[in-house]
């Protein structure tokens, strides 16, 4: 079974320059320290890296991207250089500079990184992503979803491995 990764429209709203974390959850009536605490606890348990960042940034070029980088090959390696750069660094991955230098890091050319930018060739990608969660009703990060059901949220390895099992995935070597 292969892995396909796609795109999720969380606040498509952001502007380039950012929302604090204070405003975007108090918009949302959440309190920030909560969220960022259970955040921190989640990513704690799983041993998954996670800075403590202030921002929240649009993603919406880092997918379009993300999308030519899978087309190249280079899916997996941008990813995890976006999630880093963003969770753990808490660099701005809606300006265009950060996102050629990862696409660089991952091994793949910074003119043609540039192009897709600038052409937002991708862009019909990742619209076919949003509309695809809209339909499975998909309302928050991460979802997995094999063969129509789904499991919510970062859940404990335990959890995703008997998912995953339970829905004939086999482990890879």
């Amino acid at each position: 079974m292969d892995i396909q990764w796609k795109a999720f429209p969380l606040h498509p709203d952001t502007p380039e320059e950012g929302l604090s974390l204070e405003v975007l959850y108090s918009g949302m009536n959440r309190d920030p320290g909560e969220v960022k605490a259970r955040q921190r606890r989640a990513a704690d348990e799983l041993g998954i890296p996670l800075g403590d960042r202030t921002m929240t940034y649009n993603s919406r070029l880092a997918t379009e991207l993300g999308k030519w980088a899978e087309s190249k090959g280079r899916g997996d390696q941008f990813h995890h250089i976006v999630f880093r750069a963003y969770y753990v660094d808490g660099i701005n991955i809606a300006k265009p500079g950060e996102l050629i230098a990862m696409a660089k890091a991952a091994g793949l050319p910074e003119e043609e990184a540039a192009q897709i930018l600038k052409t937002r060739s991708f862009s019909e990608a990742v619209d076919a992503d949003w509309a695809l969660a809209a339909r499975l009703g998909i309302s928050s990060i991460p979802t997995f979803v094999v063969d129509g059901w789904s499991v919510v949220g970062a859940q404990p390895y335990e959890i995703l491995e008997k998912f995953l099992t339970d829905h004939g995935v086999k482990r890879r070597s």
